[in-house]
């Protein structure tokens, strides 16, 4: 009789995960890097809208898209941007056992676009090459340190990627001998389908700013239209490869015409619509988190000072404080 309660209840177990896709999923946030160290209070939030992943980013800057050096773990940086503030973060997160996927990220002066970045000369792409390895080796030896679930070895990077294949084959073999966990790249939205070494990661890795709808305020209905065009593309990239995909980011600003360019962060967008946020965010996971095949995502963006940030009134990225807050907790809830 024990053994047909046993038996009854691990099926009963199978069942339940198989009809609820969040099970598995990296419910994901994008924890922004701070001047200061954070603790309990700053992680809390993360908590409560049910988030078991954080995305920590330290950063690396390069002064213009041609310049070959990249200056990282400074005492002019951020203390979130360096080596020892990622690491602060990641232990205060580990408290409240979220796992986390480290990102080492690239930052141009004036914030031109990373996918841009190219040498004019065969010496500067060496250097370039130098300077990178030098930079991800950083965090890929944290992330061995620290044992970090995944770590991201770059993000938006195209024209580095297609300009120096063999580099970026011969790096992501040095980062295996350093980091023995999961390993992913954050491609552009239109970069994904051309980048060459999906088979030796773990994860197809997507920053998820797919346009949806031209429309002032799409409907849930517009955006889940939207993403047909491209939900096959990547449903069948994932099988080419045998890989999981996943939204290294992804989200929505809370402004008019949020899903027609949703990569847009110019400022001069400034006329809020919450319900254009909540439509494009919930068709999003509607789309692709009941997949199999599908990893999970990382929201963009999410910032320590909960209190302080977002809200009704602001037409940035990040959901805190405003009505898609709810949809993402909803969407992250994992039943116990």
């Amino acid at each position: 009789m024990n053994y047909f309660k046993w038996l009854f209840l691990c099926v009963l177990v199978i069942a339940l995960s198989s009809c609820n896709g969040q099970v598995d999923k990296m419910n994901g946030v994008s924890f922004v890097a701070a001047r200061d160290t954070i603790n309990q209070h700053h992680i809390n939030p993360v908590v409560k809208v049910n988030a078991n992943f954080a995305a920590i980013m330290p950063f690396g800057f390069i002064k213009e898209l041609s310049n070959p050096e990249i200056v990282h773990n400074t005492d002019r940086q951020l203390f979130g941007e360096t080596r020892a503030g990622a690491k602060q973060y990641i232990e205060e997160l580990r408290k409240a056992n979220i796992k986390v996927m480290i990102k080492p990220q690239i930052w141009v002066w004036r914030g031109e676009f990373t996918g841009l970045i190219e040498m004019k000369t065969e010496e500067n792409w060496k250097l370039l090459e130098a300077s990178y390895t030098r930079f991800i080796l950083e965090y890929a030896e944290l992330a061995q340190e620290i044992n970090a679930e995944v770590l991201c070895i770059g993000t938006e990077l195209e024209n580095f990627v297609k300009n120096r294949p063999e580099f970026w084959n011969r790096l992501i073999t040095k980062i295996k001998t350093m980091y023995k966990g999961k390993l992913t790249y954050a491609s552009n939205w239109d970069e994904f389908k051309r980048t060459p070494f999906w088979e030796q990661l773990d994860y197809i890795g997507v920053d998820a700013y797919f346009p949806v709808s031209d429309k002032q305020t799409p409907t849930f209905s517009d955006a889940m239209e939207g993403w047909q065009k491209h939900k096959p593309e990547i449903k069948a990239l994932s099988k080419k490869y045998n890989r999981p995909i996943l939204f290294t980011e992804y989200g929505y600003r809370s402004v008019d015409f949020s899903g027609k360019e949703p990569w847009v962060s110019s400022r001069s967008m400034t006329v809020v619509n919450l319900e254009a946020q909540v439509n494009t965010t919930k068709a999003l996971y509607e789309t692709f988190w009941h997949e199999d095949w599908f990893a999970g995502g990382f929201i963009w963006k999410w910032f320590h000072d909960y209190e302080n940030v977002g809200g009704t009134e602001n037409p940035m990225f990040t959901p805190q404080n405003k009505p898609v807050e709810a949809v993402i907790k909803a969407y992250y809830k994992i039943e116990k």
